[in-house]
């Protein structure tokens, strides 16, 4: 590997302002996203349509940047708008002749993602469709997440490893008497690669071993937290219902059909990284070509998992960077205000971690970032960090 190689390759990382600020745009355009879904999701709005102007929003804004330089910047979607509700767990983006709409009090989880020549922001939220504050099963589970992804935050630090966070928010869930939803993975983000080598199991289980890693500085994770009020063990009802995939990268196949070569050439061009909806491809083409590509493991499908009808599903997720004066949690959306029937008052292990800082203590008397105001509660300001003892 020439000099010239190398200063490539370590270019690409945190190390580089140019990417922090590439980072840094594609969450705000990503956040802007949110907040635009959020407002959209209104009893009897069709969830076709909404994801629809959630894409369509993060098409224009990623659009809009760079558009003048001379080698040309890849940018847009890094993951579809995805409206799940209720005991729906995730991936639900349908097609366009799709007339699911929501409902007053739905439990609604919204999942994104953008990126600016790679780079990747993604988050997820949950809200309620009612007025007023959330009470009762459906707070306890948006709270169980919550809790679950500011403890996270404090965890996913360099020197820290995987396993300790699997353990820190499956004991979270417990304290809301809530499930992590098993088989969802945060993932170390690079350039161009969504789900990267490095991961976080949701649930440290014998059937699914990871290798143990540990963070390091200048890394990029997408921390997802599901949780349940049910068993948290979702199951696929309907392939049908399959509309996200993504490009296998290294997986080749010659195709049989002309509708899959067609459907598989297409994507090559112009989803060649990241996951997409079906709703992008012409749809009769698109339902026969994607079972044969899905088929010979040519895509990867993101299927549409659900708990049991009655139980509550949340979902939050967000983008973190791992820089060397602290984490920078650079996706989130405010919360309604939650009334849950548990709380974490008498479980001293959860309250030490969300009182750990997320700012790296330089030696020496640089200025400290100012903690919390007494009082306030973990998870109300994502920006600073909890208090610093």
């Amino acid at each position: 590997m020439s000099s010239d190689d190398e200063r490539e390759e370590k270019e690409l990382d945190l190390t580089s302002s140019d990417v922090v600020t590439k980072y840094k745009s594609a969450a705000e355009i990503i956040n802007k996203a949110l907040h635009l879904v959020v407002s959209e999701c209104k009893p009897k709005a069709k969830i076709v349509d909404i994801c629809e102007k959630g894409d369509a929003f993060i098409r224009e804004q990623t659009g809009n940047m760079y558009k003048n330089v001379k080698k040309k910047i890849e940018r847009g979607l890094a993951f579809p708008t995805c409206i799940s509700v209720n005991n729906t767990v995730c991936h639900f983006s349908p097609l366009a002749s799709d007339e699911t709409v929501l409902e007053e009090g739905d439990m609604v989880k919204i999942d994104m993602g953008c990126h600016i020549d790679g780079f990747i922001a993604v988050v997820a939220q949950t809200i309620v469709l009612q007025e007023g504050p959330i009470t009762g099963r459906k707070a306890d589970v948006i709270a169980a997440a919550n809790t679950a992804a500011e403890v996270a935050l404090r965890l996913v630090r360099p020197g820290k490893k995987n396993q300790e966070v699997s353990e820190a928010i499956q004991k979270v869930a417990e304290a809301y008497d809530c499930k992590i939803v098993e088989g969802v993975l945060s993932h170390q983000m690079k350039q161009f690669v969504i789900d990267g080598n490095k991961v976080v199991l949701s649930v440290s289980n014998p059937e699914t071993r990871v290798e143990d890693v540990e963070f390091e500085e200048n890394e990029v994770y997408s921390i997802d937290i599901v949780t349940s009020t049910g068993d948290g063990k979702p199951k696929l009802l309907d392939e049908k219902q399959t509309t996200v995939y993504k490009r296998s990268p290294d997986r080749s196949y010659h195709l049989k059909m002309k509708a899959s070569r067609f459907i598989f050439s297409e994507i090559n061009q112009n989803y060649p990284h990241f996951p997409f909806s079906a709703r992008v491809l012409e749809e009769k083409r698109a339902r026969l070509g994607l079972v044969e590509c899905v088929n010979h493991d040519l895509l990867e499908p993101y299927p549409v998992l659900h708990e049991k009808p009655g139980d509550f599903v949340a979902h939050i997720k967000f983008t973190v960077l791992l820089m060397p004066n602290g984490s920078d949690r650079i996706t989130s959306h405010p919360l309604q205000e939650l009334q849950p029937t548990k709380t974490i008052d008498d479980a001293p292990e959860i309250k030490a971690w969300l009182a750990l800082g997320i700012k790296t203590k330089k030696k020496g008397g640089g200025k400290k970032k100012k903690g919390k105001k007494a009082g306030e509660k973990a998870g109300e300001t994502t920006e600073e960090g909890a208090q610093e003892e």
